[in-house]
């Protein structure tokens, strides 16, 4: 997967079927996106996103689901691997099985409730450091399971304000505006 992630950021693959998420976070904001697919620093084996935000920062869901699980009674972070056990979440299970998980939310930082159908662009939780975190971020990733209950990570393309994008590293990246005219798109909180 890492060769086909590799080719699909450069454009030499190109890929149109694939959904496209919303940046996870509130239109109009840009962030710095700290670590990439497969980065060599803490994702060597994973095809996650690392948004660099100030704690508090509004955490949006970047694609509509359910919401299955959440942690956020985790009150310590930082990098050793003690840490781990203190890291926040939530995750949503989106309509074709496949879940996103986002990592690191702020203690009692949840705006969501377990089984809360949300849509693409709604708030779902507030940037924190819990867990083995270097700095206040998001750690973003998707995944599915095959018919043998394989894990299988996904490589996921956003809308950006220059267009739909597989991001890069060391890059900040803008929301673009999200159309009213998509049924997907919600504004508000609900816990």
């Amino acid at each position: 997967m890492r060769r086909e992630v590799r080719l699909l950021q450069k454009g030499i693959t190109r890929e149109d079927t694939s959904y496209i998420y919303a940046l996870p976070y509130e239109e109009g904001k840009s962030y710095y996106m700290v670590q990439g697919y497969f980065s060599s620093f803490t994702h060597k084996e994973r095809a996650a996103l690392d948004f660099k935000m100030k704690r508090g920062s509004k955490i949006c869901a970047a694609r509509e689901g359910v919401v299955i699980r959440i942690k956020e009674d985790g009150d310590r972070g930082g990098l050793k691997r003690k840490y781990r056990a203190y890291g926040n979440y939530i995750i949503i299970q989106h309509a074709d099985s496949s879940r996103a998980g986002y990592w690191h939310i702020q203690k009692d930082g949840a705006l969501v409730n377990v089984g809360d159908t949300v849509k693409k662009g709604q708030a779902i939780a507030l940037c924190g450091k819990t867990g083995y975190s270097f700095m206040p971020h998001l750690h973003f990733l998707v995944w599915s399971t095959d018919s043998k209950r394989q894990w299988r990570q996904v490589a996921t393309r956003f809308q950006t304000s220059k267009g739909p994008r597989y991001l890069r590293p060391l890059r900040k990246y803008r929301k673009a505006k999200l159309l009213p005219s998509d049924p997907a798109v919600f504004s508000g909180t609900t816990k």
